[in-house]
């Protein structure tokens, strides 16, 4: 509660300075000079229940987003050997993180993978690869659940929510702002909105989204060294080293084409803006250096 509690009180108090600085600039009275008819304050508030809102949506269906879109099959009660170990494995981690038990499940893909989800970290689901069960060892596979784990424990679906709800709602602010601009001043419309703004802030947006993503990416990539921490705190630094190593030898590099080429793990620093995960390289340098 308090982290949500902190990200509101941010986003309401960054929507107060920008407020505060548009009427210390008078950007208010040079749009009425220019015939640009538009509540500074009223379009924040919009912005930020818009964006918000969006945001909040899709953390609350995420895990039945998951189950559904993924195939995700939980188990509510062990069937085998490994859905058991499992099982008391996320168990044992979610005792030594102080945690409610996440649901654990099981999803169909020959990729090794796995990943967390939930609305809160005392109500979320951890699902596995079968890919993964197949291609790492037990250690292995131990400290992927400890990576997944330390995401739920830390919060961070819901802090990554909270981010992308802040920025969603400076975008369509910014984005607002543009079009009516544009559309009062170049397509002189005069009352209501023209087809100018609707074009104009239709482009601003997936403009201005384009370019927030990268700070989204990089909180994104922010988390994976910490969760890559947790990981090895709860199941020790080897074994998520080992874990790691796994993954880099599943995804070798290869020559793609040059169309698929963006999508390479191993790209160039413009390309490593708008990746989600950091390099495996360096997240198994990380944790080699720490102490």
């Amino acid at each position: 509660m308090f982290r949500i509690f902190l990200f509101l009180a941010t986003n309401i108090a960054i929507m107060i300075v920008i407020s505060i600085v548009f009427s210390v600039l008078g950007l208010g009275g040079i749009l009425d000079a220019n015939g640009v008819d538009l509540n500074l304050n009223a379009l924040l508030i919009m912005s930020g229940v818009i964006g918000m809102s969006g945001s909040f949506i899709s953390l609350a269906m995420s895990k039945w987003s998951a189950k559904r879109g993924m195939g995700v099959q939980v188990i509510e009660r062990p069937q085998n050997q490994t859905e058991q170990w499992l099982v008391n494995i996320v168990a044992r981690q979610a005792k030594e993180l102080g945690i409610d038990m996440p649901e654990v499940g099981i999803f169909q893909t020959p990729d090794a993978n796995a990943f967390a989800t939930g609305m809160t970290k005392n109500s979320s689901l951890v699902a596995v690869s079968t890919g993964l069960l197949q291609s790492m060892s037990s250690d292995e596979v131990e400290a992927v659940i400890g990576h997944e784990m330390s995401h739920v424990a830390n919060g961070d679906m819901v802090t990554m929510a909270l981010m992308q709800g802040v920025v969603n709602t400076f975008v369509y602010f910014f984005a607002t702002i543009i079009g009516h601009v544009v559309d009062r001043v170049i397509f002189k419309t005069e009352e209501g909105h023209g087809i100018g703004y609707y074009v104009v802030q239709m482009i601003a947006q997936i403009a201005l989204s384009f370019l927030a993503s990268i700070l989204v990416m990089w909180f994104s990539r922010y988390r994976e060294f910490k969760a890559d921490a947790g990981g090895a705190n709860l199941a020790g630094r080897e074994k998520m080293i080992a874990a790691l190593r796994a993954l880099q030898r599943a995804h070798e590099p290869q020559e793609l084409p040059g169309q698929f080429a963006a999508f390479a793990i191993n790209g160039g620093s413009v390309k490593k803006l708008f990746m989600s995960h950091p390099p495996l390289e360096e997240r198994i340098a990380a944790l080699q250096n720490h102490r």
